[in-house]
């Protein structure tokens, strides 16, 4: 459903007016609903059974301005334009808070970040381990005010972590990693494993964490987008569009509509250049190798035009706060047209190649299998929600760029497998197609940047963006003399790797490559 048709969170709100003692609507994007600590729980249960999504969790230092943690739970319905931020205290004094985990298990990682980061007990909470910081960290609370960042640690000492034992006859453990025999970053995958099928798997991610939300706190928050762009590099252009979208509602600017067609037209390259590679990788996987050299030689054609268009092959240092760094001429719009109209041929190609394959298609169908109740019990976004059943996206139900004068199909299926996640990632290049070909057929000349004021102190904001992956969510504060606060990245990762546990459940160990890969999950967006 289109946002505007209803707002669904004000019928809520005129249904049980007592459960929402403070509201207040900022930016048109948000709103905020303070309520006792003691009363957070209760109205975050009712939120989820009016059929809300949980879409972040994550705390902040306000001690000294406020006197206490405050603790948000940010949720989004399909049925409402506006994010609602739930946020509750939690006093110094009494570091502790009752976790909602047990029945919201989406919130199970943000809430051992929160104890991780700032010192705060989660109770009650199913899991209570550490899952940022690593078992043989020293005690520190790192996005605490007091935690300087140029702190320099002690050495590590004590046990790393314990994974839980095999039991049964003939049960054997499977370690993969942490370092893996390829290019990508550190995560560790402890298989429990009867034979060949997979009875659970055990995750251990944070090996390389890199402590970009403090970081984001000594910079001038002009300058964060290219810190932004860095949180990973497959989703520079996403992760840059929602800071600069969270940096411009605080300053309270609009970007020309020369802008935002321009960054609605790099986030759909993002994304198709990401999605064809993703489906020749998986093709690999189950040893179609040339279907894989087709994927790679169309991920480059959109590198080659992205450098084209924006000096960069991620094309970073392209978007700002308050718009684009610079315009395209001519050229350069005739130049995306003649690229897709050679590319779209030879992406149907390939996709025939690969559909005509029988053997392809049977190690993918029923394979990795996440059930619909899995998915929303998660929070899973993106393409691994809508392969199970999870019809979001932040495109259509948070319109932001171009995209709220844009048609596009959302595409949903209900099986859950390695080959629906195949058909999203292929429905989606095809959709994007469309909303470049829309969107560029309509640029107009204009300005291409809005200036961008001095950001008032104190200004909570957030951005949301539909990245080729799934949502990504950047909230600020802002501070004193143009600084940050505070700045809370969500990557679309942090949901969906529990989600991967699920799914290799009652596989053979043989498959899971070709399951991890059809996630395609970041290290580097879960180690920020």
């Amino acid at each position: 459903m289109r946002p505007g048709a209803r707002r669904r969170f004000d019928e809520m709100r005129s249904g049980a007016a007592d459960l929402f003692p403070r509201w207040r609507e900022e930016h048109g994007l948000e709103i905020y609903v303070d309520v006792p600590a003691a009363e957070a729980a209760g109205l975050a249960r009712r939120l989820v059974e009016e059929g809300c999504r949980v879409a972040a969790a994550f705390a902040e230092d306000r001690t000294e301005a406020q006197g206490c943690f405050p603790r948000y739970y940010v949720f989004e319905h399909a049925e409402d334009s506006r994010y609602l931020l739930l946020r509750a205290p939690v006093a110094p004094e009494e570091p502790a808070f009752a976790s909602l985990a047990a029945g919201i298990p989406a919130v199970n990682w943000a809430e051992r970040e929160i104890q991780d980061w700032f010192g705060l007990v989660a109770e009650g909470h199913p899991n209570p381990r550490r899952v940022a910081l690593h078992d043989n960290w020293p005690d520190v609370n790192p996005l605490r005010k007091n935690f300087p960042i140029e702190t320099v640690l002690p050495p590590f000492e004590g046990e790393r972590h314990i994974y839980r034992p095999t039991l049964g006859e003939g049960v054997l453990q499977i370690p993969v990693g942490p370092i893996h025999a390829g290019i990508i970053e550190p995560g560790h995958f402890n298989f429990s494993v009867a034979g060949e099928p997979i009875l659970y798997l055990q995750l251990r991610m944070f090996y390389v964490h890199k402590g970009i939300e403090k970081r984001f706190e000594q910079l001038p928050a002009r300058h964060g987008v290219y810190l932004a762009e860095s949180i990973s590099g497959d989703s520079s252009v996403s992760h840059g569009a929602a800071f600069c979208q969270a940096i411009e509602a605080a300053a309270g600017i609009d970007i020309p509509e020369r802008a935002r067609g321009m960054r609605t037209i790099l986030l759909e390259l993002e994304r198709i250049y990401n999605h064809a590679a993703d489906i020749g990788a998986i093709a690999n996987d189950v040893g179609f190798v040339v279907a894989n050299a087709h994927g790679s030689r169309l991920r480059e054609a959109i590198l080659a035009l992205n450098e084209e268009l924006t000096g960069s092959r991620l094309s970073r240092g392209m978007i700002c706060p308050g718009g684009v760094r610079w315009d395209w001429g001519r050229e350069q719009e005739v130049r995306i047209e003649e690229v897709l109209a050679r590319w779209e041929p030879d992406f149907s190609s390939l996709m025939e190649m690969i559909e005509s394959s029988d053997s392809t298609r049977d190690r993918l169908e029923r394979t990795g299998t996440l059930t619909r109740k899995q998915a929303r019990d998660l929070g899973v976004c993106g393409v691994a929600g809508r392969a199970s059943g999870i019809d979001c996206d932040v495109r259509r139900d948070h319109p932001y760029a171009a995209y709220g004068g844009v048609e596009f199909r959302v595409p949903v299926y209900e099986e859950g497998d390695v080959l629906r996640r195949v058909q999203v990632r292929v429905e989606e290049v095809r959709q994007s197609i469309g909303i470049v070909r829309s969107v560029a057929g309509a640029l107009e000349r204009g300005p291409y940047r809005a200036p961008l004021p001095p950001l008032p102190p104190d200004r909570c904001a957030l951005g949301a963006v539909e990245g080729w992956r799934g949502e990504i969510l950047h909230w600020i504060r802002t501070g004193a003399d143009g600084r940050l606060e505070r700045c809370k990245i969500k990557d679309p990762s942090l949901n969906n790797w529990p989600a991967l546990v699920e799914a290799v459940q009652g596989n053979i160990i043989a498959d899971f490559p070709v399951i991890n890969k059809s996630f395609n999950l970041s290290y580097s967006g879960t180690d920020r």
